[in-house]
C-alpha cells in the first residue's frame, strides 16, 4: 500500500514538470497570435496558407494572418491580418505568400516600399503575388524536361 502512495505522488510531480515545462516553452516561442492593427489583402490563390500563419518582413515575425474569406463580388480571396503596432507599413508594400521551405508551411511576406503615404488600421494593401503551388511548378518543369525540341522536325 505504501508503495502506490510514493508511485502515485512522484507520477503527480512528473507531470507537474511536464506542464511547467509545456508552459514554459509555450510563452518563450513566437506561436501566439500577434496584437495589432488589422490589415487586408486579396489574392488570386492563397495555397495552403492558414489561420495562425506568420507575417513576416525580412524573416521576422511581425504579425499573423486572423482571418480568410472569398470576396463574393470578384471571388479572391480575402486575407486580414494583424501587424504589430511599432511597423508601419507604406502604401505600396508589397504582399505574397512565400513557403517556408519544400515541405514548410506558408507565410505572408511583406516587402515595404518607399511611398511617404502610411497604411492605415484596416487598410488594403494592394500590390499582392499569389502563391505558386508546388503542383503547378513541377508541372511545368515535367513539361519542360519531356518536352522533344526534335520531335516535329
Amino acid at each position: 500500500m505504501e508503495r502506490n502512495v510514493i508511485e502515485t505522488i512522484l507520477g503527480g510531480v512528473v507531470i507537474l514538470i511536464a506542464g511547467m515545462f509545456l508552459i514554459f516553452a509555450y510563452s518563450n516561442s513566437d506561436l501566439r497570435p500577434v496584437d495589432g492593427y488589422r490589415v487586408i489583402a486579396k489574392f488570386n490563390a492563397i495555397d495552403g496558407l492558414t489561420v495562425g500563419n506568420d507575417v513576416r518582413i525580412g524573416g521576422v515575425k511581425v504579425g499573423s494572418v486572423v482571418e480568410q474569406r472569398v470576396d463574393q463580388e470578384d471571388y479572391l480571396a480575402v486575407v486580414t491580418m494583424t501587424v504589430r503596432p511599432d511597423i508601419k507599413l507604406p502604401m505600396n508594400t508589397v504582399v505574397t505568400v512565400s513557403s517556408d521551405g519544400l515541405l514548410g508551411g506558408k507565410y505572408i511576406k511583406l516587402e515595404p516600399g518607399t511611398d511617404g503615404e502610411i497604411l492605415a488600421s484596416g487598410g488594403e494593401l494592394t500590390s499582392t503575388r499569389d502563391v505558386i503551388s508546388l503542383e503547378e511548378l513541377l508541372g511545368k518543369v515535367i513539361f519542360l524536361v519531356t518536352d522533344d525540341p526534335g520531335a516535329g522536325s
